[in-house]
């Protein structure tokens, strides 16, 4: 074997490793919770089905590796859950270690590439990377909506906390974030998302 093939094949044995980092967004029918790489997979086939609903024209298999490799950095530094301001201090840098480390394993050009992959979508200023994140931001919303927000009321996420992350979609899609919108507004009216109102000191 020769040595381009080896760093290939270990980076696609590593890449396994990402089944094994747990999210905190449950599967349907209230199922055990989601793995990264199941949502990467989802996110990724979402953003072809969708594309059509992209603010702007977008290079969809720019869009769909994106999302595919947005979250092998947890392989390292573990999954933050978007809602968990505590932990998003130390995201940044725990994420840039293990790019520096995980893309390594890949000979230099697609290391590069990788990285500058990473990067873009991390950033969001590019017309693929918002569109990638507004995939980011929708497949769990869909799975908690189809849970019945169940994910939104263990947390106790307030309505700031959720439209400030879902008012991003619609830098990548307008369009979906109407639906969006829709989505979180039946479920403050059904009580799973608290209101200001209700959250006291637990901002």
């Amino acid at each position: 074997m020769n040595e381009r093939l080896g760093c290939q094949l270990a980076f696609a044995l590593e890449l396994d490793k990402e089944k094994n980092v747990l999210r905190q967004t449950h599967l349907t029918g209230h199922g055990r919770r989601e793995n990264d790489a199941e949502h990467a997979w989802h996110m990724a086939l979402m953003a072809y089905l969708l594309r059509e609903y992209a603010n702007e024209p977008v290079d969809i298999a720019r869009v769909m590796l994106m999302c595919l490799l947005h979250d092998v950095v947890e392989i390292d530094a573990g999954d933050t859950y978007a809602y968990d301001e505590a932990a998003k201090e130390s995201q940044a840098a725990r994420e840039a270690a293990a790019a520096e480390r995980i893309f390594g394993l890949l000979p230099e050009d697609q290391a590069s590439e990788f990285r500058a992959l990473f990067a873009e979508f991390d950033a969001g200023e590019s017309a693929d990377a918002r569109f990638a994140r507004a995939m980011d931001n929708l497949q769990p919303l869909l799975l908690n909506d189809s849970n019945d927000g169940g994910d939104w009321k263990e947390h106790a996420v307030t309505v700031s906390q959720v439209y400030g992350r879902q008012r991003r979609t619609s830098l990548g899609s307008v369009e979906l974030f109407r639906v969006t919108d829709e989505i979180l507004q039946r479920h403050i009216a059904a009580g799973h998302i608290r209101s200001e109102a209700k959250e006291g000191g637990n901002a």
